[in-house]
């Protein structure tokens, strides 16, 4: 039966019907180990009993009033967050793209709460990804994204990732903020050097700009930090955040300044759903887990024993590894063949990849995954690695 769906995802002929920790289960009763974690959201794994714990107790109790209201659950959870971070101020949405557009329009307000409403261009970087809406495609640059939908939005000035002569020339009189991701996710998994950002927070000071990161992938322990701000020494204006604070369930946010907040006041955003009961108790629920002593320095020691694994791998098989890169658990292996092939020969062996941009495999696994699960997948990985070189010998042979 032809699907009923707009057919803009071109999806693998594989469905699922429930998690078990790091592990998918197919219609067929397959089980695939999920290294993708359905691209860094489902932080603490499938069915995490505390979390289904407390959104079974919300379901049963309110799902929505309104912001007209206040929610007790969010502004526990705004606390929580702001009291972990730099931040002063935090706003919920429900998802990334918002975040980041939140972001945006906070960055141009505090410009116009000023008394400079010009100030309102956002640098961005080349690679980025920012979301789907049609200020966010913009934002990205990536003409896949935005060719078809009519002129890009204005406002946004995109240069070289890690260029900071080239940010430095893009400086206008009518700048307002740079917004960058400290690690490209879909851009190929290339993590920002830090000297390069601790420019980029000079370059804000000295111009009065504000310094916005883009954590939705990044976030909420993917790389062994509460947020990958802490590893740089770069603390941003504004961050937006996503993915894995809901470990699953629509969620995301903004964190702020209370100086670079200053423009939103009553009346200049809102949201309907975002801050929802059902979607704060959950994120406390993450922020139970994820802020308890010792978890972070547990992912941080897994992603050292992935990434020396991942070495190994490329070590053994440098006809179809050409390298690793990444933090924590957000890992990217960069192959010699296309990225969809790699990928395919991982899902064929029951291991499941997220392909991005320069012919990277992403590795985003759940924070809760066990040192055997990794080791299980790395192993998988390798048996992909065969395949592919056991045809690549015999399409050789055949030409031959």
């Amino acid at each position: 039966m032809t699907s009923a769906i707009v057919p803009t995802y071109a999806r693998a002929d594989l469905a699922f019907e429930r998690g078990e920790g790091s592990w998918l289960v197919s219609v067929k009763g397959e089980r695939y180990l999920d290294f993708g974690g359905g691209i860094a959201v489902v932080s603490l794994g499938y069915c995490h009993p505390h979390l289904v714990e407390a959104l079974t107790a919300q379901a049963n109790k309110l799902w929505h009033t309104s912001n007209l209201y206040q929610i007790p659950e969010g502004e526990r959870l705004a606390r929580r967050l702001v009291d972990a971070t730099f931040a002063d101020l935090a706003f919920f949405t429900n998802s990334g793209a918002e975040a980041l557009e939140f972001a945006v329009k906070t960055a141009r307000k505090y410009h116009a709460s000023e008394g400079h409403p010009e100030r309102y261009r956002i640098i961005t970087f080349e690679g980025a990804f920012h979301g789907r809406t049609t200020a966010m495609i913009a934002a990205g640059g990536n003409p896949k994204y935005y060719e078809g939908f009519g002129p890009k939005a204005p406002g946004f000035d995109q240069v070289p990732f890690g260029d900071i002569e080239a940010v430095k020339a893009a400086v206008t009189p009518d700048t307002a903020a740079i917004l960058i991701e400290p690690i490209l996710g879909e851009g190929g998994v290339k993590v920002a050097d830090p000297a390069f950002l601790r420019a980029l927070r000079e370059l804000c000071d000295e111009h009065g700009m504000l310094l916005a990161f883009d954590e939705v992938q990044t976030g909420v322990g993917r790389t062994g930090r509460f947020f990958a701000y802490e590893l740089t020494g770069v603390t941003p204006d504004i961050l937006a955040f996503a993915k894995g604070i809901g470990g699953g369930f629509p969620l995301g946010g903004c964190l702020a300044t209370a100086r670079a907040a200053k423009g939103m006041v009553a009346g200049t955003h809102g949201t309907t759903y975002g801050g929802n009961p059902l979607a704060m108790a959950v994120g406390n629920a993450v922020l139970d887990i994820v802020l308890a002593p010792g978890f972070l320095d547990d992912v941080a020691r897994k992603g050292l024993r992935l990434r020396q694994r991942l070495a190994e791998l490329r070590d053994r098989h440098p006809d179809i590894i050409a390298g690793v890169r990444g933090e924590g658990l957000m890992m990217g292996v960069q192959t010699k063949i296309n990225v969809g092939e790699f990928v395919a020969a991982a899902r064929a062996e029951h291991l499941l990849l997220i392909p991005a941009a320069e012919n990277v495999a992403r590795l985003l696994p759940p924070l809760t995954i066990s040192e055997d699960e990794l080791a299980e997948g790395v192993s998988r990985m390798e048996k992909a690695c065969l395949v592919l070189e056991a045809a690549r010998a015999a399409d050789k042979g055949a030409a031959e």
